[in-house]
C-alpha cells in the first residue's frame, strides 16, 4: 500500500495542492460509496485493533485524529471513518459562507515535509455544514457501533467581522453546530485571517470563552470546549492562556496551530519567499509543538487536558506528544506525505 501511495503521490504532486486534494478525496469517495468498497478500504488502511482512549468523557477507538482544515465542510466523514481515524475535527466553520483568500493559497515544501497555507477559513458556512452533520448523524443512528467516530467542530469568525464582535460569530457557530458535534475547538490562532491572533489576548479570550461556557451550561447536554493556540506564543502569553484556562475551567487545549516562523527550512529561501504569507505546518513545527504541550503539562501538573498537533508522521512522533502530556494527537500534513495508512502505522507503533 505504501509503494502504491508513493506512486500516486508523485502523480498528485504534479498538480496544484487544492486540485490534488479534491481529486484524491473524490476518488476515495467513489470507492467507499459502496459498502463493499468501504469495507475493503478499511481492511487495507485502518488499524486492525482498537486502542480505546478516554478523553473528556468521550470514548475514542484510538487516539489518532485528523486536524481541522482537511475536511472543512464535513464532506468526507464516511471516507475518513474508513481510514480508521478515531476522531475528525471539521471546519474551521464560520457563521456565513466565505471563499477564503485568493488562489494559489496552498503550497508544498517536500524537502521539509511541510505545507504552507493561507486558506482564510474558506467554508460553506454554519447552516450548510450543520445540515450535512445532521444527515450524517441520522444515517448513523440506526447503526450500533462500539466506537462511533468522534466529530469535533472547529469554529472561527468571518473575515469581515470586527474583533470586538468576534464573540458573536463564535456564539452563532456554537449554537448551530452544538447538537451535531461531540466537542468544540475555538480557533483564534490561524495566521490567515487578519487580526485573528489578537484574540489570543487574555481579555479577548475571556469574553469569547465565558460566553460560550454560559451558553453551554444552558444546553441539555454540555459539550467540551477546547482552545487551539499558536506555536508562536511567547512564554508569558502561554502563561496567560494557562491562567485563564484554569480560572474559567476550560475543558482543554489543542496545541498547536500552524506557525509563521520560516527559520531552519531546507527549502531554498527564495522559493519560500515566493510562496508568500501563510501558516507553516508539518515536520518543522514538531519540536515547538511538543515543547508547548510539555510546558503546559508541567506547569499545571497535567490539569489541562490536551490534544497535540504539529509534525506527527510516525508512531514515534505520536508517542512523543502523548508522553509530553497530550491525551490525543491530530495529524494533517503527515497524512498528505505518508498516505492513507498513516493511522494504521501510528496505532501499530502504539500497541
Amino acid at each position: 500500500m505504501r509503494i502504491m501511495y508513493q506512486l500516486l503521490r508523485k502523480i498528485y504532486f504534479q498538480f496544484d495542492p487544492e486540485t490534488a486534494h479534491r481529486a484524491a478525496m473524490g476518488q476515495l469517495k467513489l470507492v467507499t460509496g459502496l459498502p463493499l468498497g468501504k469495507k475493503i478500504v478499511s481492511l487495507i488502511a485502518a488499524p486492525s485493533q482498537n486502542i480505546e482512549t478516554h478523553f473528556l468523557n468521550m470514548k475514542f477507538k484510538n487516539p489518532v485524529g485528523l486536524g481541522a482544515g482537511f475536511d472543512k465542510n464535513a464532506k468526507y466523514l464516511n471516507e475518513l471513518e474508513a481510514l480508521g481515524f478515531g476522531h475528525v475535527e471539521i471546519g474551521t466553520v464560520t457563521p456565513l459562507a466565505q471563499d477564503g483568500n485568493e488562489k494559489p493559497r496552498l503550497f508544498r515544501l517536500p524537502k521539509d515535509k511541510a505545507l504552507i497555507n493561507r486558506m482564510g477559513f474558506n467554508n460553506e458556512g454554519a447552516d450548510a455544514i450543520a445540515k450535512r452533520l445532521e444527515d450524517w448523524r441520522n444515517k448513523k443512528a440506526s447503526v450500533k457501533e462500539k466506537y462511533p467516530m468522534i466529530i469535533g467542530g472547529n469554529i472561527g469568525k468571518n473575515k469581515v467581522t470586527p474583533n470586538e464582535d468576534a464573540w458573536k460569530d463564535y456564539a452563532t457557530c456554537f449554537n448551530k453546530l452544538h447538537h451535531w458535534v461531540d466537542y468544540f475547538t475555538v480557533n483564534v490562532s490561524s495566521p490567515n485571517t487578519p487580526g485573528l491572533r489578537a484574540l489570543q489576548d487574555k481579555d479577548s479570550l475571556r469574553k469569547i470563552l465565558l460566553h460560550l461556557a454560559m451558553m453551554n451550561n444552558g444546553k441539555a447536554k454540555a459539550k467540551p470546549i477546547l482552545l487551539k493556540i499558536a506555536p508562536d506564543l511567547e512564554k508569558e502569553q502561554i502563561d496567560d492562556v494557562i491562567e485563564l484556562a484554569l480560572e474559567i475551567k476550560l475543558d482543554g487545549i489543542v496545541a498547536t496551530n500552524t506557525t509563521i516562523d520560516r527559520n531552519h527550512l531546507k527549502t531554498p529561501i527564495k522559493e519560500v519567499t515566493d510562496m508568500g504569507a501563510g501558516g507553516l505546518s508539518g515536520l518543522p513545527v514538531k519540536e515547538r509543538s511538543t515543547q508547548i504541550v510539555k510546558y503546559i503539562s508541567d506547569q499545571t501538573n497535567g490539569q489541562i487536558p490536551m490534544i497535540a498537533s504539529g509534525g506527527i508522521f510516525t508512531a514515534r512522533d505520536a508517542k512523543e506528544k502523548l508522553e509530553s502530556g497530550a491525551s490525543l494527537v491530530q495529524i494533517w500534513t503527515g497524512f498528505i506525505y505518508e498516505g492513507p495508512t498513516i493511522v494504521n502505522k501510528i496505532c501499530k507503533g502504539l500497541y
